[in-house]
């Protein structure tokens, strides 16, 4: 069972006329869900930083492996994914519902173009259950009320936010959200989340997000690892902690890593694992449970 819960009249919301990040995301995983605009931008970001594209299958691959841990290995069945991007291979839903068919998958963007593509990420299967949200990040207490139409919150829940809270430019207002959403879930539940960081190490970083923030929408916000790790605070993070997203458990994809791309997806080269994946990007992630 599935459907489709929010606002379905997109006319004017759509605009074409900007590079937008979700299209650019798509456009490196080497999808079709993008406008010339963003093509452009895409590979103006790529001349600056040209390792920049290798994000997008970093963090995809971290996804897969999160949840398929989360499912297959901790028994979480119900799953929250706030900032759900374009349709992609190995979607949450498509990675948990392999090891628990009766997973139920609620996904939460305010995208209109991630909306009119909605039905694709509601392809559940028979025993489970996959919802979709037109809603801000921000607006939490509407997505615990609309959410709780398909998950049950007195059983663990994993709250995804991968590359969602760098759209919320004060530091204090991300924590809470976060805190906030956390704190309606019961014992057992999840937190996956990925961001994108600022590193002396990595300086091409600043200026691919400046480029964007000049030209594109909406506005991006770097955090340091450490600040990153207060995302976490009060739950127990599993292993390897927060790290380069590339380097969570590498090589536990829960299928052929190639897949996470789809043809003329960025490759990197080979890291750890020997994934394709590059050594280390700037997109930093982490998974913790809540005792």
């Amino acid at each position: 069972m599935s459907g489709v819960t929010g606002h379905q009249d997109l006319r004017g919301r759509i605009d074409t006329t900007r590079p937008h990040t979700a299209r650019i995301w798509n456009y490196w995983l080497g999808g079709k869900d993008n406008y010339p605009v963003d093509r452009e931008a895409g590979d103006r970001i790529r001349a600056i930083h040209p390792g920049i594209g290798e994000y997008a299958r970093a963090d995809r691959l971290f996804l897969g492996r999160a949840v398929h841990h989360l499912a297959a290995g901790a028994g979480v069945r119900q799953f929250l994914d706030i900032g759900t991007g374009l349709p992609s291979a190995d979607n949450t839903h498509e990675v948990a519902q392999r090891s628990v068919p009766d997973a139920r998958i609620v996904y939460v963007d305010n995208d209109p173009l991630v909306l009119t593509h909605a039905r694709a990420l509601l392809t559940s299967t028979p025993e489970g259950r996959t919802d979709y949200l037109d809603a801000d990040v921000r607006d939490t207490d509407a997505i615990l009320e609309r959410a709780a139409r398909t998950l049950d919150f007195s059983e663990p829940v994993a709250l995804m936010l991968l590359g969602v809270v760098i759209f919320i430019e004060d530091d204090e207002t991300s924590y809470e959200v976060v805190r906030r959403l956390m704190a309606e879930l019961p014992s057992g539940s999840h937190l996956v989340l990925s961001h994108t960081i600022v590193s002396p190490a990595m300086p091409e970083v600043d200026a691919a997000v400046a480029f964007w923030n000049e030209h594109g929408t909406p506005r991006l916000t770097q955090r340091t690892p450490r600040q990153v790790e207060r995302y976490f605070d009060g739950l127990e993070l599993l292993e390897p902690g927060v790290v380069s997203c590339s380097r969570w458990r590498p090589g536990s994809e829960p299928g052929p890593v190639s897949s996470a791309a789809g043809p003329g997806g960025p490759e990197g080269a080979d890291g750890p694992g020997g994934s394709g994946e590059p050594d280390e990007v700037a997109m930093f992630g982490g998974v913790a449970a809540k005792p």
